[in-house]
């Protein structure tokens, strides 16, 4: 949290907050309870399974703990992702808009959502194009979805500043105020850039063990 603190200050445009999400994908239910104990409450998962099989307890050991999906979703487990996440940050593509209106009509809720764009348009990574993104985000508005911000994963080894850059001001430019940018090894240059949401894995668990902020 400290890094996360000198990094705000250094900010060009810092956030009005800046939450850490600890990425907690492969890390079991006692590598989580120690982030718990020391007062971590805001967790990012890539799987709905995974998440089915090992917070059950936790949540009802730490009433505010809170879960986030930060990875790809599929249609079909819409239904799943609904009951289980308190924020989806992947919506990518029109497909599943549809499939989350539909699941938040069935059962009369849906979490905040963020928009994943492809900032280095990776054939194979998930997120929508930079050229479609806003036209994913009329329609997740026309459909009331609470779309609330973007989230980008930059090119492994490039320069993450233009993608935190591009992704800030097409945030600015849709009205949207929330960004989800940023890992272990470059989430303080995307709090510079604005960064509401860090997330950040390796720097936390490790060898399955916590390390200071």
């Amino acid at each position: 949290m400290a890094r996360i603190a000198a990094a705000r200050k250094a900010a060009f445009h810092p956030a009005p907050f800046t939450h850490l999400v600890a990425v907690s994908k492969t890390v079991d239910e006692a590598g989580i309870s120690k982030a718990l104990e020391a007062g971590q409450r805001l967790f990012g998962e890539n799987r709905v399974q995974e998440v089915q099989g090992k917070f059950p307890a936790l949540k009802s050991e730490y009433p505010d703990l809170q879960l986030h999906l930060i990875g790809p979703l599929q249609s079909n487990k819409v239904k799943d992702a609904l009951a289980l996440f308190d924020v989806i940050q992947t919506l990518d593509r029109p497909k599943l808009a549809q499939a989350l209106a539909t699941g938040r009509d069935q059962s009369g809720f849906c979490p905040p959502l963020f928009v994943q764009v492809n900032t280095g348009e990776e054939p194979q990574k998930a997120g929508v194009m930079p050229g479609e993104a806003a036209e994913l985000i009329a329609l997740a508005r026309k459909l009331e979805l609470p779309v609330i911000g973007l989230m980008c994963i930059p090119p492994a080894g490039q320069d993450g500043a233009p993608h935190f850059g591009f992704l800030q001001k097409l945030a600015r430019d849709n009205g949207l105020d929330q960004l989800s940018m940023g890992m272990s090894g470059d989430f303080e240059m995307a709090i510079r850039f604005g960064a509401t949401h860090v997330r950040v894995g390796t720097a936390i668990f490790g060898a399955r063990e916590i390390s200071a902020l």
